[in-house]
């Protein structure tokens, strides 16, 4: 079996680190002003739906990945949870996810340091692109542990700008910009949350090199809360620290608002710094991206739904070479070819569609008694957050889904049933008496 080659070098600290960099990407430099656009001085309520809903998810992936230890994540989880079809259609959308993901962080940072360096559009955009994807795709066919050695350097470089905009900033803080002038409908706040949620996403990528990970059945309940508990506290942080220093104008920038607001108490010194960070940011985004989704592609293969020369083992780094080197290609190709926006939003959509699955997976799973050589995390309640996060979620898809996003959406699940129609008709024909 391949997963037996792959070496299992990541530990909590590792862990948590591919999954905060997933985590702490670009969103936070962009969609604060999205929430303070949409729902004023409210727009903290956003990020404590998120907050909620996130958790809900956190739980049942965490006792999903600590039953289920094969590489591939929620795709591991679903198929076996819930079989060989439900989890094709987890494959394919846990793909979609990061791809869509992967590039509209590319278009941003490429759009960041083509305006911070005032470059020539037509000249640079696809050059960058191309430039860093290429650079993360070497980095982690050269090894598991050169990548998550990098996202820690990233880590670093990016959360002490985002710590000091924190504290000084914090004392640049006008209450007046925090007060309410009305609470916004219920509709209006999860319609942001729907949008804002981008800045949450990834966790379900980031555990996709569960076959690379210690115990773990204990380090991904452990580093999965570690992660999303720190990026939380640092999101509303940020929000507040923003929205209380320029108050409702933050929402009229949506390039940089961040620089924007550090501009005010460190002028174009601070600007340049947040900016700078911005990129940095999205530097780890892409690492643990190309870390992570690519080892969705290697299970795909290994299960017999895509050729089997993706789950191709590189006879020295002991990496997925060919399946990270093709996500890298398509992340490119998509990247050059779509908006941020657009991206982000249906990156958006297939989570929720796979945090659903997993959500049923985890009962499925914890009736069957599936577990590894440890002790599983079991959530406490019974059925209640498996059900409450397939209530939620479905919930977020109906308020942020437009009529068009949900047609795509339908027309990748029919493509991938499709899909997975020919293949087991292949496979009957080629078996005796088929």
């Amino acid at each position: 079996m391949q997963d037996a080659r792959l070496l299992r070098e990541l530990g909590v600290r590792e862990l948590a680190t591919t999954i905060f960099n997933y985590t702490v990407g670009s969103g936070i430099f962009v969609l604060p002003a999205l929430a303070v656009a949409r729902l004023g001085a409210a727009a903290p309520l956003a990020y404590l739906v998120c907050m909620l809903v996130m958790g809900l998810v956190l739980l049942c992936l965490a006792e999903a990945g600590s039953r289920v230890t094969v590489t591939g994540g929620v795709y591991a989880y679903v198929e076996t949870a819930l079989g060989p079809l439900v989890g094709f259609i987890a494959g394919a959308v846990l793909l979609l996810t990061g791809l869509f993901g992967g590039a509209a962080v590319t278009v941003l940072f490429a759009r960041t340091v083509i305006a911070m360096l005032g470059l020539n559009w037509s000249g640079w955009y696809a050059t960058l692109i191309v430039a860093v994807v290429a650079t993360f795709v070497v980095i982690n066919v050269r090894g598991v542990r050169n990548s998550a050695r990098a996202m820690e350097l990233v880590t670093v470089l990016k959360i002490a700008p985002l710590l000091g905009f924190v504290l000084i900033g914090a004392a640049f803080v006008h209450h007046s910009n925090l007060m309410w002038d009305q609470l916004p409908s219920l509709t209006n706040v999860l319609g942001t949350a729907g949008v804002v949620i981008f800045a949450f996403s990834g966790i379900e990528s980031a555990l996709a090199p569960s076959g690379e990970v210690r115990a773990p059945w204990r380090t991904v309940p452990r580093a999965a809360f570690l992660a999303l508990g720190a990026a939380t506290a640092l999101y509303l942080a940020i929000q507040w620290v923003a929205l209380g220093i320029v108050g409702s104008r933050l929402g009229a920038d949506n390039v940089a608002p961040l620089a924007q607001a550090a501009a005010v108490f460190a002028g174009a010194p601070g600007r340049t710094v947040m900016i700078v960070a911005a990129a940095i940011s999205m530097l780890g985004y892409l690492s643990a991206n190309i870390l992570s989704t690519p080892r969705s592609i290697f299970a795909y293969a290994r299960d017999g739904f895509l050729p089997a020369a993706l789950c191709a083992v590189h006879d020295r780094y002991r990496t997925p070479h060919v399946a990270i080197i093709i996500h890298g290609g398509l992340v490119a190709a998509l990247a050059l070819t779509g908006s941020f926006e657009r991206l982000a939003i249906f990156s958006n959509l297939t989570a929720f569609v796979l945090y659903m699955l997993c959500a049923i997976a985890v009962m499925v799973l914890r009736a069957r008694d599936v577990h590894s050589d440890g002790a599983p995390f079991r959530i406490p309640g019974g059925a209640l957050v498996p059900v409450a996060t397939v209530l939620a979620n479905g919930w977020l898809l109906y308020a942020t889904a437009a009529r068009d996003d949900l047609l795509g959406l339908g027309l990748i699940l029919a493509l991938a049933l499709l899909l997975y129609g020919v293949r087991r008709l292949r496979l009957q024909r080629t078996q005796p008496g088929g």
